[in-house]
């Protein structure tokens, strides 16, 4: 496994475990997270943001992660299942009311000095409000 690998299953295992602090560990200062709705997010302060706002929302678990690795082991895609619970209502989308869902989704990363320097993550956003709304 390479050091790039390494470090790709630990920040997706520091997520599983709710330890944000070890995820952050593993970013760039001025990471870019470019999410699959809304605004680009630039620096550790405004990811620390979006995440607090995750956890009020959802409960999230990645499974399946399959990480592939371009050559100089700087850029990388991950695909995995993201089972979830939607916890707390989201501006814009259905009512939560503790549903469960089952997501296929993916990221691109960018690696940088041994840290992540950019995280930009897809998923279908109409199934997951398809299996909310059921």
């Amino acid at each position: 496994m390479t050091d790039a690998e390494r470090l790709i299953r630990a920040y997706y295992a520091a997520f599983n475990a709710g330890d944000r602090a070890a995820m952050l560990a593993l970013l760039t200062d001025d990471v870019i997270h470019d999410p699959n709705q809304g605004a680009r997010r630039t620096g550790k302060p405004a990811f620390t943001a979006f995440l607090a706002q995750m956890d009020a929302a959802y409960s999230e678990q990645i499974e399946d992660l399959v990480v592939m690795l371009d050559a100089t082991g700087t850029r990388a895609a991950v695909e995995f299942t993201v089972r979830g619970q939607y916890l707390r209502t989201e501006d814009g989308l259905p009512e939560a009311r503790g549903q469960r869902y089952t997501l296929p989704a993916g990221a691109f990363l960018a690696i940088r000095d041994g840290r992540i320097a950019r995280i930009a993550t897809q998923y279908n956003l109409p199934e997951w409000v398809r299996q909310v709304s059921a």
